[in-house]
């Protein structure tokens, strides 16, 4: 485990940070205000609810699911499965770094010390940025949902307009409203948003068990050993994006380690996100097996956003049939407040390091959170769902936000794993079995990651001669992740010398006050 020696700066009154000098003697430029404390209020529960809503397996199921069929056909058992070793590879990483430097800036903290101030950076805004467009994209799926059900009640038409679930100009408009609402939850308190969060998730859950077990039986399509065989996909191509689909699938698991610093033991951080990662594994397995068995290639790929409606109703009659319906709305609200959360928490550990402004680290005496960088962040995903607009139609706009996520999620995924095998490194001294874990794996995922994220990358360049703005477009859906990483870049250079921020100078982040490392004497 790597060590840093060095002594603490007075950041202001009652925080510090570890830092030594510079390589070149000098010392690091002048102190951060420090900033105000955050409530301890979650417990292992709490992480857990924040970090399952946040990956949204309704949500995944009802709608992802569908968009990964498009891309491997009937082999979504297999290729989920396949995608969950090396995100349970990075888990184990973010635990590990978690358990020896609790932070709320996570992989933004981790990278910076271990690998590069630039790359931390990097991995901060790559998670800042991803999602805020998966904020905005799920306002319009919130919407839709909503449309769906106004549908299933009766409601078609409203003022002469006829109600659409695709349109995503209705969609994002209504949806638009449920991100003020969850907005002002996460605004008046993490407890209270957790709360919601847990009784959302067991609405969710006994619908999707209760849908998806009994379509494994009901389900007239014959189990076949090509669900679980991935020689049987047609192209490397199509293996590739269905990874980096299903790796989407299990992002958010890591929101708990955003609220670290609010988790009563940090450690508890670590327990939720494992948790999380493994009843995701379960529910996506039995939820691509029933959909298998009940749907075809085409009923799979060809309702979009209302696969989980079409799924119920072919299971049972009305009313009870609504209920997917209402589990998927329920999970994209929860999906919309879990979003939120983590997002300004990232870049509460940001400003506080001055590598973002002061108003992200500006903590509501009255709620105990950061009130004001939180509407604002609520505010920056309504207008990127307005501009997403020139989408038409859901499913277009679905597909390539989880295209351009999934790209970018696997870049800083992989950077926070070979932060952790860099400072874990000297366990190669230590015993083999504990190299393995903190080194091998950790190299091994981040690989695999990078691998798929170069591929479809490349694909995307090779398979256009001209640009549109169309979810069929390689350079359109290469544009959106490349202008997430360009826009990083950027802003870390302004960061850098406009901010003259001191983690561009030492790659250390500014520790929680009851965190702070303990300075060695001398040697």
């Amino acid at each position: 485990m790597c060590r840093h020696r060095g002594r603490k700066v007075p950041l202001g009154e009652g925080a510090t940070v570890t830092s030594s000098r510079t390589p070149n003697g000098d010392e690091p430029p002048g102190p951060a205000q420090a900033p105000d404390a955050l409530r301890r209020s979650l417990g292992v529960v709490d992480g857990f609810a924040i970090a399952a809503s946040s990956t949204a397996a309704t949500t995944s199921i009802g709608i992802g699911l569908g968009v990964t069929a498009g891309a491997v056909g009937l082999h979504l058992p297999i290729i989920m499965l396949l995608a969950f070793l090396p995100i349970l590879g990075i888990a184990g990483a973010y635990s590990r770094l978690n358990r020896v430097e609790p932070n709320m800036g996570s992989g933004y903290v981790w990278v910076g010390r271990s690998l590069s101030p630039w790359l931390g950076f990097l991995v901060g805004w790559i998670g800042i940025v991803s999602t805020i467009v998966f904020l905005a994209y799920t306002t319009t799926v919130t919407g839709s949902a909503l449309l769906q059900l106004a549908g299933e009640s009766g409601l078609h038409e409203l003022s002469g307009i006829r109600l659409d679930p695709d349109s995503t100009a209705q969609s994002t408009a209504l949806g638009i409203v449920v991100l003020v609402a969850v907005t002002f939850t996460a605004v008046t308190g993490l407890r209270s948003a957790a709360n919601l969060q847990k009784y959302l998730l067991v609405f969710e859950y006994v619908v999707l068990l209760g849908f998806c077990g009994y379509g494994l039986f009901a389900g007239t399509h014959p189990f076949s050993l090509d669900w679980i065989n991935p020689f049987t996909i047609p192209s490397v191509e199509q293996l590739a994006q269905g990874l980096l689909l299903s790796v989407f699938c299990f992002w958010g698991f890591e929101s708990t380690f955003s609220v670290t610093e609010e988790i009563r033991d940090p450690q508890d951080a670590s327990k939720a996100g494992l948790i999380t990662l493994f009843t995701m594994l379960g529910l996506f397995l039995l939820g691509s097996f029933a959909f298998q068995r009940v749907l075809s290639l085409d009923e799979l790929t060809g309702h979009g956003a209302q696969g989980l409606t079409y799924f119920g109703d072919r299971l049972a009659d009305q009313p009870l049939a609504a209920l997917p319906l209402i589990a998927l709305t329920l999970s994209a609200v929860a999906s919309l407040q879990s979003g939120v959360i983590p997002t300004v928490r990232g870049m509460f550990a940001m400003g506080r390091d001055r590598t973002l402004g002061p108003l992200w680290t500006k903590v509501s005496p009255r709620y105990g959170t950061p009130a004001a960088g939180t509407v604002v962040v609520g505010c920056v995903a309504a207008a990127i769902a307005v501009l997403s607009l020139v989408l038409p139609k859901v499913g277009d706009l679905i597909l390539a936000s989880v295209n351009a996520i999934g790209v970018v999620v696997a870049l800083y995924y992989a950077l926070t794993a070979l932060a952790a095998a860099a400072r874990f490194r000297g366990a190669f001294r230590e015993s083999r079995s504990l190299a393995v874990r903190a080194v091998v794996l950790p190299v091994a995922s981040a690989g695999v990651l990078l691998a798929l994220g170069g591929y479809l990358c490349w694909t995307f360049a090779t398979s256009a001669d001209h640009f549109e703005v169309s979810p069929d477009n390689g350079w359109f859906m290469l544009l959106c992740p490349a202008v997430m990483l360009l826009t990083g870049v950027v802003a870390a250079g302004w960061a850098k010398w406009a901010r003259k921020s001191p983690y561009f100078v030492t790659g250390l982040s500014v520790a929680p006050d009851a965190l702070a490392e303990p300075v060695p004497g001398p040697a």
